[in-house]
């Protein structure tokens, strides 16, 4: 496919727009590929759209490849479905909620479980009808209360979401299974350094569920990772082994001293003149009975929300107590909170629990205690993983030392179990005749954040290096001052004609701009391979080639330019 630059409205910018944070939205605004309409919606540019097809044809090629089937669900979707689960009022702010003229509740769809749930009840009748897997490639609408990063968090968004059907776990588990191949296809054939890792199920629930991240240093999430054993989980999911170490014995007597100005463990520690690893911290937060439960942490380590409120004693969503429950409950303000005669319920993180000798709060405004330990001053409390782990900590799978990546989630794939089947009443006959609801998964792919992260992972201080799978073309043709060259005109149309005849998507740059503009709107577009013609190149048989990620450049003969691409393009094909 041919598109001449003289016929299309291609507008880029020079300066980096002020109100974008992050490399994908500043080189998707400069580049021209998209533009704002208004907070955290955008409109598709011709060719930012392209990119986004490519994208969708890979998705689409997988999902039928792994035996989904495609549908189109309606994006505005009834109260009542949302009410039979329960989410109408769980779902919060997020829901965009509105009304039709006869004052009937409706909203337009953040995701499509309760639709496919109803498509499902009428039907799915029998267990000979499972299991199946439905797929759409639609627009979603959440109302982020503060969109930003451009496409990586806005309200409107392209999303691929599946969702299966199954009369027992064990056919779940196959179709999961699945899934997470085609996904891994997806990301690989797209060009995408990716790890997929064990994730929180979050709002949608279910439980399993594993995400998919691509890696880029603008990544808003963590995550761990071990090459000698593959093991890879979310931050909020992997696992902080115990110690392997025993506890050493007591060597320091208790002692309680004044810090009247420390209440943070670096500034206990900086006064105290002891590592933050030798200090115990203790947090206070809501319980399931009404009370507070204490949860104790090595003074270098953060607490794991999503850990921490999978305890029982723990209320869920996890809340920090006020300061004036934490007084009243301990007999401290926060900061001087400790185990030591402590009224409260208390659970200790595994690396609290492996230390002696250490500071901790005394329960006492002011004050800290040095010198305590476990079993000799305070009783040993309850056990459990509550921290995030930490670049070094020991892989679960046995394998080595765990790494710490950031990561930018583009899919998420879940087991869902009966959630929405039982509360929906999406039950077909089994052998016996027997009602059973169906067991569900879920399976999602954020396809325009991928555009983003794409570019995130993949660019330099020129502009977008694209993937030659995602890349809007295959090939950019600069001519050089064509209105005085009609030679130069001439070879760019014969090279025109071997790229377009050998099935190439061409970009012909035939505008009449200087050739550091177009050589500088090459570079900011992003496109794999690039050819220059130009009135000596032409004399000499010659059109001038660049490799836009490596900066390799070379002479080309004009005869043998289409063999001489389309081996470029097989090479970047088989890495």
């Amino acid at each position: 496919m041919l598109m001449r630059l003289s016929q299309i409205p291609w507008n880029t910018l020079k300066e980096t727009p002020a109100d974008a944070e992050v490399v994908s939205h500043q080189l998707l605004l400069r580049a021209g590929l998209v533009r704002r309409l208004t907070a955290g919606i955008f409109t598709w540019m011709p060719f930012g759209l392209k990119v986004l097809r490519k994208v969708e044809a890979v998705v689409r090629e997988e999902m039928n490849r792994a035996g989904a089937v495609e549908v189109l669900m309606p994006a505005v979707q009834p109260a009542e479905l949302w009410q039979e689960t329960g989410r109408w009022d769980r779902y919060g702010d997020l829901l965009l909620r509105i009304r039709d003229r006869h004052e009937r509740d409706y909203c337009f769809g953040p995701t499509h479980e309760e639709v496919i749930t109803e498509v499902a009840r009428r039907e799915l009748r029998s267990y000979r009808q499972l299991p199946v897997n439905y797929y759409q490639i639609q627009t979603k609408f959440r109302d982020e209360i503060r969109p930003r990063f451009g496409l990586m968090r806005a309200r409107e968004f392209i999303m691929k979401d599946a969702y299966s059907f199954h009369l027992d776990q064990a056919s779940l588990e196959t179709t999961y299974q699945a899934m997470a191949e085609a996904y891994a296809r997806i990301f690989r054939r797209l060009g995408l350094r990716f790890r997929s890792v064990e994730a929180d199920s979050g709002e949608i629930g279910g439980a399993r569920s594993q995400e998919f991240h691509v890696l880029a240093e603008s990544g808003e999430d963590a995550i761990a990772w071990c090459d000698g054993d593959s093991y890879a989980a979310n931050i909020e999911m992997a696992a902080a082994l115990p110690p392997s170490a025993p506890r050493p014995d007591p060597s320091a007597a208790l002692a309680k001293v004044a810090t009247p100005k420390s209440r943070s463990i670096d500034e206990v520690a900086a006064e105290l003149k002891v590592a933050p690893e030798r200090c115990v911290k203790i947090l206070v937060v809501e319980g399931t009975d009404g009370g507070v439960v204490a949860l104790a942490l090595r003074g270098d380590h953060s607490l794991n929300a999503a850990k921490a409120q999978r305890l029982s004693q723990v209320k869920t969503p996890l809340t920090l107590a006020s300061p004036e429950r934490v007084t009243s409950a301990t007999g401290a303000p926060t900061g001087f909170v400790g185990p030591v005669g402590l009224r409260v319920p208390l659970i200790a993180d595994h690396s609290a629990l492996a230390i002696a000798d250490f500071v901790a709060g005394a329960n006492e405004a002011g004050f800290h205690h040095t010198g305590v330990n476990w079993g000799r001053d305070t009783p040993v409390p309850a056990a459990a993983d509550l921290r995030n782990v930490v670049a070094g900590d020991p892989s679960p799978g046995g394998g080595g030392a765990l790494a710490i990546a950031r990561g930018i989630e583009v899919g998420h794939i879940f087991q869902l179990g009966d959630k929405y089947s039982r509360a929906m009443n999406a039950v077909v006959l089994d052998e016996d005749g027997k009602e059973r609801p169906t067991i569900m998964g879920c399976y999602g792919i954020g396809v325009s954040r991928i555009v983003a992260a794409a570019i995130e992972q993949n660019h330099d201080a020129n502009g977008i290096v694209w993937p030659g799978p995602m890349s809007p073309f295959d090939v950019t043709l600069l001519v050089l001052n064509p209105k005085n060259a009609e030679a130069v005109t001439a070879a760019a149309e014969s090279i025109y004609v071997q790229l377009s005849g050998a099935g190439l998507d061409v970009l012909l740059d035939d505008r009449d701009a200087r050739p550091g503009v177009k050589f500088a709107e090459a570079d900011l577009l992003g496109v794999p391979h690039r050819l220059v013609v130009g009135d000596r190149g032409v004399r000499e048989g010659l059109v001038e080639y660049r490799n836009r990620a490596s900066g390799a450049e070379e002479k080309v003969a004009i005869d043998d330019v289409g063999k001489f691409i389309l081996a470029r393009l097989s090479t970047a094909a088989a890495a």
